[in-house]
């Protein structure tokens, strides 16, 4: 199985941009779906988007969309979620999941049968 290592969170201002990435060695051996999540201080987990390798379908929460963008380069083994327009509410841990599947995984699916990686803080500030 693949092994998603993320990267690339911070502190920002409200309206500034970051660009995440998580390494998923092996992801080209077969269809996978990938998928960020945050979870902030005291509440439950957070689906933000997912995308699946077999065609690039895309699944967006509400609250992000027309601000973050997932995107996945194959060749290089990397998934990436540009991230702008943040607002505080923004702010938690980010986690990156990934699984084998045959078939597009909505991002309120249940993934706790993927691989996921450690988790990289972002902060958005006032």
């Amino acid at each position: 199985q693949v092994q998603p290592v993320e990267s690339g969170g911070g502190s920002v201002q409200g309206g500034g941009s970051l660009r995440l990435s998580c390494s998923v060695s092996g992801i080209r051996s077969s269809r996978h779906c990938v998928g960020w999540f945050r979870q902030a201080p005291g509440k439950a987990r957070e689906g933000v988007v997912s995308s699946w390798t077999g065609n690039g379908a895309t699944d967006y929460a509400d609250s992000v969309k027309g601000r973050f963008a997932i995107s996945i380069d194959s060749a290089r083994n990397t998934v990436y979620l540009e991230m702008n327009s943040l607002k505080p509410e923004d702010t938690g841990m980010y986690y990156c999941a990934a699984r084998p599947s045959r078939l597009a995984c909505p991002v309120s699916d249940n993934w706790y049968s993927s691989t996921w990686g450690q988790g990289t803080q972002v902060t958005v500030s006032s």
